[in-house]
Order: structure tokens, then C-alpha cells, then sequence
């Protein structure tokens, strides 16, 4: 039994060089400007992530719930794709792309930056 334990734990612990797999994604984001609300877009996605060595990326999107202040709330389609390039083990360098659909144009958005951990 303890020899059974043993190779399922060193099986967990060792892991893979690769992963990739979905996920479910719900996330709020709401806007104050001046102490006042301005609204809310709840974003329902599915996505897919994954890594090798040292990237890692995702790819999610779905139905996204807008409310702006004052207005009736309804449903966009949004979605997101980004990545990560860790450089070393304490720097690592990641993007974003993402969009929501409007009644006229899409927004788009762009996220870049770097991390160091210490």
C-alpha cells in the first residue's frame, strides 16, 4: 500500500514539461470614477490553457453580461487570448488581447507587462 502511495505521489510531484487544459472562467469587472459607479461587465467564459517550458498561453471567451449605470444590462460576446514567456525564474514577460462586441464596433484591448518575483 505505501509502495502504491509512493508512485502516485512521485507521479504528481514530477509532473509533465507540457500541460493543457479547459476551464470555466467568471469574472466581474466594475468601473467607479470619482467615488460614482459607472457599471459592471460580468464575463461567463470557456477556455482552454496550456504551457511548455517556458511559455504558457490561454484562448477563452463566451457570453459577457453588460450594465452600464442608469440602462438596462445586456449580452455582448467577448473573449480574451494572452500568454506568458517566463525568461527566467523570477522575470517573466506576458500580453492580452480582448474584445467585446457593441451595438456599433467592437472594443479592443491590450494588456502587456513584466513581472518580477522576489
Amino acid at each position: 500500500m505505501i509502495k502504491v502511495l509512493a508512485v502516485a505521489v512521485s507521479g504528481v510531484l514530477a509532473g509533465s514539461a507540457a500541460w493543457a487544459g479547459p476551464y470555466v472562467n467568471v469574472e466581474n469587472n466594475a468601473g467607479y470614477s470619482g467615488g460614482d459607479y459607472l457599471g459592471a461587465t460580468t464575463d461567463f467564459h470557456v477556455g482552454f490553457e496550456g504551457a511548455q517550458d517556458v511559455y504558457s498561453y490561454y484562448v477563452q471567451g463566451g457570453p459577457a453580461y453588460s450594465s452600464p449605470q442608469g440602462e438596462d444590462g445586456e449580452f455582448e460576446l467577448s473573449g480574451k487570448i494572452g500568454g506568458n514567456v517566463q525568461a527566467t525564474d523570477q522575470f517573466g514577460v506576458y500580453g492580452e488581447l480582448s474584445f467585446i462586441t457593441a451595438d456599433e464596433d467592437p472594443s479592443v484591448g491590450s494588456k502587456i507587462g513584466v513581472k518580477y518575483s522576489f
